[in-house]
């Protein structure tokens, strides 16, 4: 897949709004080009989560078409939309959505394990890279937010995609693991050629973004 396009696109809790300034909503031709690096800001309210659900197809509550290349997504099958989630679009959630009753690598190899794509060295290697080593066999519901935020990273990174949707992904790191994580997040998606996009409102990796777009 090669880009992402919204056409028209506003979400109907929108629709009635006279003063909606947007660089997203109700624009004519907002295309999301694959290898590049986008920051949508947002004050809170203003659709990011909403954003986010549209590019992976979990709502469809808006006006307009959104497409994957030429394709209007509203088309795609049941299955076609797990095949693209598992090859062609990757997405960190804000609310992570890890197991509480699994480990930390479990977490991730349970991802892992449909997608074959990491080696167990490479994850241990990236457990390492973003300090927690030591929770690797620590069960999720027994870490801090931030912690459990770094796995939910890695989950994401262990498949395929030509899109990767980071939703506020450095919301509980400090300074020093946000940047690890960004760069991390960086190097994978240059690595497979990818689209890197990142929402915000206010805390965000200090990467050389291609485009910043207020919601």
């Amino acid at each position: 897949m090669n880009k992402i396009s919204f056409e028209q696109v506003t979400p109907h809790v929108f629709l009635q709004r006279g003063n909606l300034h947007s660089d997203v909503w109700q624009q004519p031709n907002l295309t999301f080009d694959k290898g590049k690096f986008y920051l949508v800001e947002a004050a809170s309210g203003h659709g990011k989560s909403t954003f986010c659900s549209y590019v992976l197809g979990y709502r469809q509550d808006y006006q307009g078409t959104v497409r994957f290349d030429n394709t209007d997504v509203c088309m795609f099958s049941t299955a076609e939309w797990v095949n693209i989630r598992q090859r062609c679009v990757s997405q960190l959630f804000q609310e992570l959505r890890l197991f509480p009753e699994l480990t930390a690598l479990e977490n991730v190899q349970l991802k892992n394990q449909l997608t074959h794509f990491k080696s167990e060295t490479q994850i241990r290697q990236w457990f390492e890279q973003l300090g927690i080593a030591d929770k690797i066999d620590a069960r999720v519901g027994q870490m801090s937010f931030g912690q459990q935020q770094r796995v939910a990273a890695l989950r994401a990174l262990v498949q395929p995609f030509d899109f990767l949707l980071a939703d506020e992904p450095i919301s509980h790191l400090d300074d020093v693991n946000a940047e690890v994580l960004g760069k991390l997040m960086a190097d994978e998606a240059k690595q497979q050629g990818a689209t890197l996009i990142i929402t915000s409102i206010g805390k965000h990796p200090h990467l050389l973004y291609d485009k910043t777009l207020k919601l």
